[in-house]
């Protein structure tokens, strides 16, 4: 099949999923790349937590924190809700950065990724960011602010209608009557701005070596594998990712490395055109989409 016959039926798999998809792989070792909307900008969700992670190894590296430094987490202080991690926790923590960082990247734990925050604001990983060369992903909140969305307000019977509002409140340009879905406020990235990141930690040049093998080392370990890892994972390759998913967005970035050397980074933002939670089978969609294309650009090349 062309190139151009594939993205065309890639396309098409997508809506009649009803998903609308901005990816790109590239092969990490050339260069050459194969994408859908890749410039297309959305909200980042809990993908910030890599550039922060990033962003705190870095000061790390500077001496300016230090990983064994504990700080008290005590129950209401950081107010981020979620499912897993600290937000779980009944009694007052004592936690070092190391291990905050840990529960941030590899549990999506966004109540970790608060205390984060709270050593390195979001304007400073913005800094950051821009310091190491990659200045197309924005930091503008921390995660606290997407507890704060219809679907908290709304009864569990009637989530569908703030997924509905999702889909159909937003702009041409990108603006949203959901401000955690504006792109003018939220954090935000394209498919290639991620996959620049993930450039720049696999292959660093300005990120010292260190700092990146500690973030593709927290990737490794990420817990959250039912969405793209299906597809990239087998006994012969490897794939480190980080997830990110809010109302209507389900998004995976990662990198899958092939036991003959290949290596493939993949970033796959997606909006849910369906007023609906729970969908496996968007997630199952989006993950037979990106493989698709990895598998076309190593036929290519």
């Amino acid at each position: 099949m062309s190139t151009e016959a594939l993205l065309h039926d890639l396309r098409g798999q997508l809506r009649d999923g009803g998903l609308h998809g901005c990816m790109l792989v590239r092969d990490l070792h050339t260069g050459e790349e194969l994408g859908i909307e890749p410039d297309t900008q959305l909200p980042s969700s809990s993908l910030v937590k890599v550039p922060l992670a990033l962003a705190t190894f870095e000061r790390i590296r500077r001496g300016e924190l230090d990983g064994a430094t504990a700080l008290d987490v005590p129950p209401g202080r950081i107010t981020t809700a979620g499912p897993i991690g600290l937000s779980r926790f009944r009694h007052p923590a004592r936690i070092a950065v190391d291990d905050l960082l840990y529960l941030s990247t590899c549990l999506s734990d966004s109540q970790a990724a608060d205390a984060l925050f709270g050593l390195t604001p979001p304007a400073r990983v913005a800094e950051i960011l821009h310091e190491l060369g990659l200045r197309d992903i924005t930091v503008r909140h921390t995660m606290d602010e997407l507890t704060d969305t219809p679907v908290e307000r709304f009864d569990a019977s009637d989530v569908h209608l703030a997924h509905a509002l999702a889909i159909d409140s937003g702009t041409s340009g990108r603006g949203h009557r959901v401000p955690q879905l504006d792109t003018t406020r939220a954090n935000t990235g394209s498919a290639r701005a991620w996959v620049e990141l993930l450039q720049a930690l696999w292959t660093p040049s300005k990120i010292h070596p260190e700092v990146a093998e500690r973030v593709r080392d927290l990737m490794a370990h990420n817990v959250l594998r039912h969405r793209l890892a299906p597809d990239f994972s087998s006994d012969a390759s490897t794939w480190s990712s980080k997830t990110g998913s809010l109302l209507n967005l389900r998004h995976e970035v990662g990198v899958v490395e092939h036991a003959d050397g290949q290596a493939f980074a993949v970033a796959a933002l997606t909006e849910s055109l369906v007023p609906a939670g729970s969908q496996p089978g968007a997630e199952a969609l989006m993950a037979q989409v990106a493989r698709r294309l990895r598998d076309h650009l190593r036929q290519l090349w």
